[in-house]
């Protein structure tokens, strides 16, 4: 009988660190797609924060975003007052845009990405991509402690707790494999003239 508990809170914790690591990477996935490829695309500044009333506030829920062609974003914001402090937001990211307004839209134009600015995004990319994994592996080391909370109180034997850190671990390598497949990717995506 207890046997079958102490089997059930390792795949328990198991499940877990896998839902975790997939939140990850499916967020990294959405989140890194603003990283600009030299084409204008909604997700490049959906995320952008801005200061809407003293709340720090996503672009996309402010106003639609759309993209009559490759080169030009427009933004149509749904409150009117908000559209200094979008326009101030978009200055304020670290893309470099160039936003225009005239009242009632916002034109923000694309231009072509330079060799400098694509290293500049290249760049960045890494260090996204790092901060990513790094929040894989500290979901593994949350697993990996609640693994030997249960093996200490006795719950789970040696062997389990081995086995549970060993799949833990196979699953951080995974992850940390699927991220740098995707970095490589978006890198020669970046880097494409």
């Amino acid at each position: 009988m207890e046997e079958k508990q102490s089997n059930s809170s390792v795949n328990e914790i198991l499940d877990s660190v896998k839902e975790n690591m997939k939140a990850i990477f499916d967020f990294m996935n959405s989140d890194l797609a603003s990283i600009r490829t030299g084409r204008a695309v909604p997700e490049l500044v959906k995320n952008i924060k801005i200061d809407y009333y003293g709340t720090s506030t996503p672009l996309n829920q402010l106003s639609s975003i759309s993209t009559p062609d490759a080169t030009l974003l427009v933004i149509q914001p749904w409150d009117r007052t908000s559209i200094k402090d979008i326009e101030s937001g978009l200055l304020k990211s670290e893309f470099g845009f160039n936003p225009s307004n005239d009242g009632n839209i916002i034109r923000v134009p694309i231009p072509p990405l330079s060799l400098e600015r694509r290293k500049e995004m290249v760049k960045l990319l890494k260090k996204r991509i790092e901060e990513f994994k790094i929040r894989i592996r500290n979901s593994r080391r949350d697993g990996v402690s609640f693994v030997k909370i249960l093996e200490k109180d006795k719950e789970i034997s040696a062997d389990e707790s081995r086995y549970a850190q060993g799949e833990i671990q196979k699953l951080t390598d995974q992850y940390i494999s699927d991220i740098d497949q995707f970095s490589s990717s978006k890198e020669i995506e970046i880097t494409e003239v």
